[in-house]
């Protein structure tokens, strides 16, 4: 046993693998020191190291402040990335901006890495005029075309399919650039993955499918889910090339990513890469994952927190302190608790943007429903609530 095999953490959704399970590519133990004999391929500067460790910490701060602003009542909905922060964001910092992303509901941090604001996410879940949505979407059902980010789709796994349908187009247009497509270990046991995995690899579609297994389809554990190694071991069965990549670790997360990137773009194929992490908050504000999880469970894997172990990493490298980290803390939390009383007072969009932004020419039918609920509001103004009708 080498000295890291001790320290090798026990993945919920890698209990039922087989007793040759493929392998979990780490390049940072549990406390954030460097594994000596990791490949890293594609290592991270210093630059890159903080503009991916303070995407962490805001990602954080925001998650804990939009959830407590959904308790309060201020908007209806809100799903964080609590523990799976380094999936999100060390994958996206390995895409380029020309990369498409199709999120599933939980790659906000994707965003942020992009430059999404805590303003844009605020005015999108408040429902206001000025959201991405015009209120015509949940909340956290971001989407930015400025930013190749998909709008996020309810149904589970819809996403998919439509990955493998951009990434065509993007290589019959001759772009050097890839989709890549965000779901959890759940979401592959829809039909979907498996008609997206085959089309993607018939058709040498060059996109990237990052499956965060984190133990838990909402209240479902992954004993109910499959029986082999994971989701990593589906991929060579449809002859695309795959990898198991331990989520907490950024660090390798960023290198997994960028070399299905390189591979993808070279070979003009699919990759399946599985993030291992776990999700230590609750589904969503609709659920309490105490009633199917115990205490224990979710306090160990809490104290295995994806920022703290990457910033232990970059100190452990001299690349930042004390002073900048509660600077960081203070200004985050700021920004968010500005944001949402900013959004907060954003006007509700009127009953007529219920109908456009569909087609360029609203067709008759929309012009005949949307003749009749204006009629109705007239005939029952208190419907509205305070929205105007144009």
């Amino acid at each position: 046993m080498d000295e890291h095999e001790s320290d090798r953490l026990c993945f919920i959704g890698g209990a039922l693998s087989p007793s040759q399970p493929a392998s979990c590519y780490r390049t940072l133990d549990s406390t954030g020191a460097c594994i000596e004999d990791a490949e890293v391929p594609h290592d991270i500067d210093e630059n890159m190291a903080l503009r991916i460790y303070e995407t962490m910490v805001k990602l954080q701060t925001m998650d804990v402040i939009f959830y407590e602003a959904q308790r309060q009542g201020r908007f209806s909905f809100f799903m964080t990335s609590n523990g799976e922060e380094a999936t999100i964001i060390g994958s996206a910092a390995a895409l380029s901006d020309e990369d498409h992303i199709f999120s599933q509901y939980r790659e906000h941090g994707a965003l942020l890495y992009r430059g999404f604001s805590f303003l844009d996410m605020a005015h999108q879940c408040f429902g206001n005029m000025r959201g991405h949505g015009k209120g015509r979407q949940m909340p956290i059902h971001y989407g930015s075309k400025v930013h190749n980010f998909q709008t996020v789709s309810a149904p589970l796994a819809t996403q998919l399919p439509h990955a493998v349908g951009a990434a065509y187009a993007l290589k019959l247009q001759g772009q050097k650039a890839v989709t890549a497509v965000y779901f959890g270990e759940g979401a592959a046991s829809e039909g979907d993955f498996h008609a997206a995995l085959n089309f993607a690899a018939t058709l040498s579609a060059p996109v990237l499918f990052i499956c965060r297994n984190n133990g838990w389809a909402i209240s479902t554990p992954a004993t109910e889910q499959y029986k082999g190694d994971g989701i990593v071991g589906r991929g060579p069965s449809y002859g695309i090339p795959s990898v198991r990549v331990d989520g907490g670790d950024v660090r390798a997360v960023y290198n997994a990513t960028a070399e299905a990137r390189r591979t993808a773009l070279e070979h003009t194929c699919p990759v399946l890469i599985e993030a291992m992490s776990y999700r230590s908050g609750h589904h969503s504000t609709s659920d309490d994952s105490s009633r199917y999880r115990t205490a224990e469970e979710m306090g160990v894997w809490r104290a295995r927190d994806p920022a703290t172990r990457f910033h232990n990493f970059i100190v452990g490298r001299g690349w930042w302190d004390a002073d900048r980290e509660r600077q960081l803390r203070v200004d985050s939390r700021k920004q968010v608790v500005d944001a949402l009383t900013e959004a907060q007072k954003g006007a509700k969009p009127p009953l007529s943007e219920l109908f456009t932004d569909v087609y360029a020419d609203m067709p008759w039918h929309l012009r005949e429903q949307a003749a009749e609920a204006h009629a109705h509001a007239e005939r029952h103004p208190d419907s509205l609530h305070g929205i105007s009708l144009k």
